[in-house]
């Protein structure tokens, strides 16, 4: 997601800072960002010209020291402490002006920015997988916030060519909220027998979905996916449709997490 977000900004010609602590995660993203421009240029959506200027907005690097920008976005793991402690950390090096923007797909805004000093200076700024093609990105507000925040973070969004939406900070936001029974419902179908992923999947395209929901989950991450699932399922009180699928729980804990470790619910090479 992180890399995604990054490829979006330059296309847009933004200048961005990708940071990581994992060389590796970094050289994975480089690669990941230079395939997408090819395609785009092999395409002719963008001349080789433009590729390499794209490239040349996009600085990797493994120190926060160097973290320093008007706006931060982070896209770490769906946890509040490390989500704040990284924001805290950050804050030491940047101006009073910066803003932090969270990605979290579900975690409380509100709570991540009052276990800071700064919590005027944090929003919520959640982008839909894969970054550079979804349109779609929710802000969220909290009650810290002055509207002149909000307006920047939107014409930041704007900016990078996407569809800003302002919600406020509720459990699951609004998609993610809106979506959870497209996954567990379809989890519940290959649990009880009724139907096969490869079908469920199918059926669903048929549909008129661009994506089947085993297909989805496998993009987004599974460990993502049921992370977002138990934040609602315990956020909304553990109401029983919402209940996270143990189908997916025992993914996670075999570690196919789907595209990104090349088995999930369908296998994938390269």
């Amino acid at each position: 997601m992180g890399s995604g977000i990054a490829e979006t900004a330059a296309l847009h010609g933004i200048s961005v800072i990708l940071y990581d602590l994992d060389p590796s995660v970094l050289s994975k993203a480089s690669g990941q960002i230079e395939t997408d421009l090819q395609q785009l240029a092999e395409k002719r959506r963008i001349s080789a010209l433009e590729k390499n200027g794209i490239l040349e907005r996009i600085r990797f690097t493994g120190d926060l020291a160097e973290c320093r920008a008007g706006i931060i976005l982070e896209a770490i793991v769906e946890q509040t402490e490390a989500k704040s402690a990284l924001f805290t950390g950050l804050e030491k090096i940047n101006a009073p002006e910066t803003l932090f923007a969270s990605n979290s797909s579900s975690l409380s805004i509100k709570t991540i920015a009052e276990q800071t000093s700064f919590p005027e200076r944090i929003v919520g700024m959640h982008f839909f997988n894969p970054a550079p093609r979804m349109k779609l990105v929710e802000i969220i507000r909290t009650s810290h916030l002055a509207e002149t925040s909000i307006q920047r973070i939107r014409d930041l969004a704007i900016r990078m060519g996407k569809t800003p939406v302002i919600c406020e900070d509720a459990p699951g936001f609004i998609v993610n909220h809106v979506a959870r029974p497209f996954y567990l419902e379809a989890l519940r179908l290959v649990e009880h027998d009724v139907a096969d992923v490869e079908t469920v999947d199918r059926l669903a395209e048929a549909a008129g979905f661009k994506m089947g929901p085993f297909r989805l989950m496998d993009l987004i991450g599974n460990d993502v996916n049921y992370t977002v699932s138990c934040s609602l399922y315990n956020a909304l009180g553990m109401p029983a449709r919402l209940k996270p699928s143990p189908l997916q729980k025992l993914k996670v804990e075999q570690g196919a997490l789907g595209r990104k470790t090349g088995s999930g619910f369908f296998e994938y090479s390269g």
